[in-house]
């Protein structure tokens, strides 16, 4: 079964970076389009940001356009999100996702594989 594993959150503190990896355990994804989501305790998953299987196109939630970038390294199998000036409002849980049915993202919560998350916690 295939398998999305994330890495790389922690604790951090406010305007400090952090760069989150997600690794598919076996098959290829390179042709699927990626995400990463958030869920905040007590709140609902929500959008972060989605790549297209080239790398060519990319999409942020407004909240962290600017802050955060999405790549990927399809020979690694791997996606990655780099948080840049994070703020306390960036702590959450952070699920990286992909997407079998588009190698450009729409419907992003569609997505059919998801990891099983790692921790975010920006302190003030």
């Amino acid at each position: 079964q295939v398998q999305l594993v994330e890495s790389g959150g922690g604790l951090v503190q406010a305007g400090d970076s952090l760069r989150l990896s997600c690794a598919a355990s076996r098959g290829t994804f390179s042709r699927y389009a990626k995400g990463w989501f958030r869920q905040a305790p007590g709140k609902e998953r929500e959008f972060v940001a989605a790549i297209s299987w080239s790398g060519a196109n990319t999409y942020y939630a407004d909240s962290v356009k600017g802050r955060f970038t999405i790549s990927r390294d399809n020979a690694k199998n791997t996606h990655y999100l780099q948080m840049n000036s994070l703020k306390p409002e960036d702590t959450a849980v952070y699920y990286c996702a992909a997407d079998s049915r588009y190698s450009d993202p729409k419907d992003y919560y569609g997505m059919d594989y998801w990891g099983k998350g790692t921790p975010v916690t920006v302190s003030s």
